[in-house]
């Protein structure tokens, strides 16, 4: 049974609910400092912006690997922003760091593929991807981590996503994964056609309901535990796309690099294009920065070790 609230300024000035019964600091590390986030109304981010503010860097991917359980603070620098976390987030001294379990062998964390829990921490319950999938959504490509992920978008003369051109690196988690599963939503999935690059096209399933496309592509063989494979595709729209605001990558793992590459019909150029972060699809843009165009009538975001979550770029159309 929860506390009273009470209305409190956060640093920059908007009120952040807070309670005030004392803080349940018993529990593994993830949870303790995940509910602590919660309790405080603070996004990762703003967590992230208070460590900076003292001095420590610490970045995204790594605080919400540390909220998952999918690491923990170890090295030096890490331990002095637990320190630091346990007064952000108005808990007892030594309540965090007393958490920490002893050392994981170094390679544990990365060499696991995402779960369930990784999943519905960005697409929420109940998503398209999930509908589409169903039963499969629970391993979904849960044998393979992504290391590196190129996207081309092309938008036409009447503001339409024409295709999307991809091109993905991964690592098998254990030996034996064979494909991965790629899912597009958003789209008219009756007239997408998925052309094949690199890799082997196996089922592909529209779902016009859900306006979704589920694809397999297959590596050819099964693959040995840590070995790389590159798959690439474009998926062509169909005749008549609708308008397109926006694009978006969903990640519930932190990749190398992505890099998103939106290109613009010269006829068809946006007054503005932003790039964006939101910690699942439901949630609130908690990053937006103006991107510019450059003089092919494009627009890219190029990332290293950017946090799970959705990353993308919107742009504005002259009215």
């Amino acid at each position: 049974m929860g506390g009273p609230h009470r209305a409190e300024p956060d640093d920059d000035g908007r009120p952040s609910s807070r309670r005030t019964a004392a803080p349940d600091t018993t529990g593994p590390f993830a949870a303790v400092f995940r509910d602590a986030v919660q309790r405080r109304g603070l996004s990762l981010d703003r967590v992230r912006e208070r460590l900076a503010a003292q001095g420590i860097g610490v970045s995204l991917a790594t605080l919400s690997y540390w909220q998952r359980g999918r690491s923990q603070p170890e090295q030096a620098r890490s331990l002095r922003a637990v320190d630091a976390l346990e007064s952000i987030l108005d808990l007892p001294t030594g309540a965090l760091r007393s958490l920490i379990g002893p050392s994981r062998p170094r390679g544990r964390i990365t060499s696991e593929g995402p779960g369930l829990d990784d999943s519905r921490q960005v697409f929420g319950e109940r998503s398209h991807v999930e509908l589409a999938l169903g039963t499969d959504f629970a391993q979904f490509n849960n044998d393979l981590v992504a290391l590196s992920i190129h996207e081309t978008v092309r938008i036409d003369a009447r503001r339409r996503c024409r295709a999307v051109a991809v091109k993905q690196v991964m690592r098998a988690t254990r030996d034996g994964a064979r494909h991965i599963t790629v899912v597009h939503d958003e789209i008219s999935a009756e007239h997408a056609t998925v052309t094949p690059h690199f890799g082997r096209l196996g089922t592909v399933r529209r779902i016009p309901e859900l306006r979704t496309v589920v694809a397999e592509m297959e590596f050819g063989r099964p693959l040995a535990r840590d070995e790389t494979a590159l798959i690439a595709y474009t998926l062509e729209y169909g005749p008549e796309p609708a308008q397109c605001p926006h694009y978006e990558r969903r990640m519930r793992t932190s990749p190398h690099e992505y890099l998103l590459h939106i290109c613009f019909h010269p006829d068809a150029l946006p007054t503005s294009c932003h790039r964006f972060f939101k910690e699942r699809i439901d949630a609130p843009m908690r990053y937006e920065r103006g991107i510019a165009l450059d003089v092919s009538h494009a627009a890219h975001i190029l990332l290293h070790k950017c946090p799970p979550g959705v990353h993308g770029m919107f742009w504005e159309w002259p009215r």
